[in-house]
């Protein structure tokens, strides 16, 4: 009978989970190469091929979709003995900014219980400057902020690109101001695209002013336009800014501040890493608005 590793099924489990060897390698803080080996020993001890890659992808083979389960319960049960060990459960305190929150977010909780799973994990969402004071303070381990919240140097977790949304049925009727929604006063989002509207001499008016969640429902509701950040843009919007000559929002960066440095604390970290980065949405194609003059042809 053959005798697994535990890094080995954990390799596998990275790799099946994240569908790439740089991402698994990401995750687990190795070399591609050390990965690939890592997959190779237990796929020799095994005596089956569980992953097949080709220049273009990387995917799990018959036998590897029958093992993963099984794999998935051998990882649990060794963290599970292991943890028996300790008398404390592991806790891992995160702070997300509201305006961050994002469909990232779900894989990376399932990633850090897959690593842990007598990890409890507590989740605070709040403003960027609420969760820096209590990651200053010592109530979080670690915050995830975007980098205009704070000037201080931090893991880049990738770029928060801007757009101007609108539902696909927004009316615009030409020469009027465009109704435009906006974050609260000190958004540094709504600081940057007034100046940028007015420069461009571009009519416009404030017509609703709300959080990320409002602002994202009266988007799909065909009210305004909103300058939005695309990661987190609802699917039924689409970027208008090309057809209504709206200039260009500079890009931001979305930055993890920690200070663990344990081993096990900065695996979690890496998996947060990689769940953020994984996540883009991709750039909207051509849109067709509903003018008022199409409309009354």
């Amino acid at each position: 009978m053959a005798t697994l590793e535990v890094d080995g099924v954990r390799a596998f489990l990275m790799v099946a989970d994240h569908r790439s060897f740089t991402r698994a390698a990401e995750a687990l803080g190795l070399t591609q190469a050390a990965v690939s080996v890592k997959l190779k020993r237990l796929e020799e001890r095994l005596g089956q091929k569980l992953i097949e890659r080709t220049p273009r992808q990387v995917r799990l083979s018959a036998q590897g979709e029958v093992f993963m389960p099984a794999a998935r319960e051998f990882l649990a049960a060794h963290e599970r003995a292991v943890q028996s060990l300790s008398a404390a459960r592991r806790r891992f305190r995160l702070g997300i900014a509201s305006h961050v929150m994002g469909p990232e977010v779900p894989t990376l909780l399932a990633r850090l219980k897959s690593l842990d799973p007598a990890l409890t994990i507590e989740v605070l969402l709040d403003t960027s400057r609420a969760l820096l004071d209590s990651f200053e303070d010592g109530r979080l381990d670690a915050v995830i902020i975007r980098s205009d919240d704070d000037r201080r140097d931090g893991e880049i977790l990738g770029p928060e690109h801007f757009g101007w949304f609108a539902s696909p049925d927004f009316v615009h009727r030409p020469g009027q101001p465009i109704p435009m929604a906006g974050l609260s006063p000190c958004c540094l989002v709504r600081e940057m695209a007034i100046p940028l509207l007015d420069r461009a001499s571009i009519l416009w008016t404030e017509v609703f002013v709300g959080g990320t969640t409002a602002i994202a429902a009266a988007l799909s509701a065909g009210l305004v336009v909103a300058p939005f950040p695309r990661r987190l843009a609802p699917l039924d919007v689409v970027d208008v800014g090309d057809e209504l000559g709206l200039p260009s929002i500079p890009s931001l960066s979305l930055v993890l501040h920690s200070s663990l440095s344990d081993p096990r604390s900065r695996e979690s970290l890496r998996a947060i890493t990689a769940a953020f980065r994984e996540h883009r949405r991709p750039s909207s194609g051509p849109v067709c608005l509903v003018s008022e003059t199409r409309k009354q042809a």
